[in-house]
Formats: structure tokens, sequence, C-alpha cells
């Protein structure tokens, strides 16, 4: 089983890729370059910008990505 998600996991769906980070609701302070997340290989992956965790879903199937 993967390690528990940290209080900043976002939780993300096959719909939402590709992934970036900030995200569309981010607050303006939090603003940095927007960078694309891979979480499609692994599962989850962190922001290199504020450490923000991206993970799919339980039971997430990505096809064609």
């Amino acid at each position: 089983m993967s390690n528990p998600a940290t209080p900043d996991t976002v939780f993300v769906t096959a719909q939402d890729l590709p992934v970036y980070c900030p995200g569309p609701n981010a607050p303006l302070w939090s603003m940095h370059p927007r960078v694309y997340i891979e979480v499609v290989k692994t599962g989850k992956a962190l922001c290199p910008y504020c450490g923000t965790g991206y993970q799919l879903k339980d039971g997430e199937k990505v096809h064609g990505h």
C-alpha cells in the first residue's frame, strides 16, 4: 500500500489530466511558474516549487497518456 497522503495532497482523476500547478483555483499569494506534474507513471508526484502533492484517486485508469 502507498504512503498516506499529506494534508496538501490534491487527488485527481484521469479527466483532470494533464495536471499542472498552481491549479486554476489557487490563491494569488501562492502563484509560481506553471509546471506540469507527471502523475501517470507512479500515481503521485510533488510540485517542485511548492511541494503540493498530486495523486491519482484509487481505481483511476489512465488510457492514452
